[in-house]
């Protein structure tokens, strides 16, 4: 099977499997756990963090990230297709206790203007903690109408919005924008290392201006498992006691932890070929009848389509294709999304390519 389904498909490479066989591990509930201590560190560093904590998933360091800046009854600003709003089952309510107040984008992208629309209560925080604008003697904390907005959540890549990227000084202006307001910000950064490989910046740089950000070493850095969360060291002293809440104190971790520090070293360096696969397999599909695919939107390892124009359901669609030896995701209806990563080849996304077309010159028949 070619399996474009997800980047989180991929296998761990022989140098990973080696490093896991070979792992000097301890129990990293007591911090003992000297390779797991040294993907901490490496992240940290690799993030321009002052620190960072190993988790089992990303919705895990989602959950923690959110909830490290957050109390019960407060509100999370991100846009509508979220990685935390539709995929996550719903923890920052149901974890952090929190209201998501989503902001309707074309891709994924927001802007600071759409962001400042919706901060509740409105106003600028002075340094007094009064909202600019009210009346002297009434500050936030007195509104008995709004739950304050404390946190901005921002994708980049942006998963549902096929992999799109927030231009450097975009994200960094969106984020000094925030802090004035007096909101935190957390990045999903789960691909970050392939915005780093689509931009040519660092990690560190991308991720510069968030209090937190949290990414996945098991998407197109191939690890089997796991995710970081970082930011500063207060913040990961707590994160580590709601990991432990959750579930995610893992005792020997090492054996995972080799993994990690593999994908770090060596994955960042074949990103660019995947991005390569998926633009190359993004042109052989636009131009097919009935097609829908912005191309200047494939930026990362993602190609996001809709296959509405030809008359072909999304379900006759995949299972003509799962026939045909190729598996595919779906955003919803009659989108299609495709993830290219270290186990499909070009050739492997050429013979996608032609399955797809194959597929779709069938029709609504």
């Amino acid at each position: 099977m070619i399996d474009l389904r997800s980047d989180t498909v991929t296998k761990p490479t022989a140098a990973m499997r080696r490093a896991m066989a070979e792992a000097e591990v301890g129990d990293d509930v007591y911090g003992e756990d000297p390779t797991v201590n040294r993907l901490e560190e490496r992240a940290a560093e690799m993030l321009g963090k002052e620190a960072a904590l190993f988790v089992p998933t990303g919705t895990m360091g989602n959950t923690i990230g959110i909830k490290l800046h957050t109390k019960h009854g407060q509100e999370v600003i991100c846009d509508h297709r979220a990685h935390i709003l539709d995929w996550e089952m719903s923890m920052t309510a149901w974890f952090a206790g929190c209201l998501v107040r989503s902001i309707v984008t074309d891709n994924g992208i927001l802007q600071w203007p759409q962001i400042e629309e919706m901060i509740r209560p409105p106003g600028r925080s002075g340094a007094d903690g009064r909202s600019i604008g009210e009346s002297p003697g009434k500050s936030a904390a007195d509104d008995q109408f709004c739950a304050p907005s404390t946190l901005l959540h921002l994708e980049n890549p942006h998963n549902m919005g096929g992999g799109t990227l927030y231009g450097l000084a975009d994200l960094h202006s969106i984020c000094d924008e925030a802090h004035a307001f007096g909101l935190k910000v957390h990045l999903d950064g789960a691909r970050i290392f392939n915005a780093a490989a689509a931009t040519g910046e660092t990690a560190a740089r991308i991720a510069a201006k968030a209090d937190t950000v949290m990414f996945c070493l098991s998407k197109g850095l191939a690890a089997p498992v796991g995710s970081m969360l970082a930011g500063n060291a207060d913040a990961i002293r707590a994160g580590r006691q709601y990991r432990k809440r959750l579930g995610g104190g893992m005792r020997q971790a090492g054996v995972l932890a080799a993994a990690g520090l593999v994908a770090l070293e060596e994955s960042p360096k074949r990103l660019h070929e995947d991005h390569v696969n998926a633009r190359a397999l993004a042109h052989r599909i636009a131009d097919i009848p009935g097609v829908d695919l912005d191309l200047s939107t494939v930026c990362t390892n993602m190609v996001l389509f809709d296959i509405a124009g030809t008359g072909v359901t999304y379900e006759r669609f995949s299972a003509e294709l799962k026939r045909r030896g190729v598996l595919v995701g779906a955003r919803g209806g009659t989108w299609v999304r495709v993830v290219t990563h270290q186990d499909v080849s070009a050739e492997d996304c050429h013979q996608a390519a032609k399955a797809i077309r194959e597929v779709l010159s069938l029709g609504a028949a």
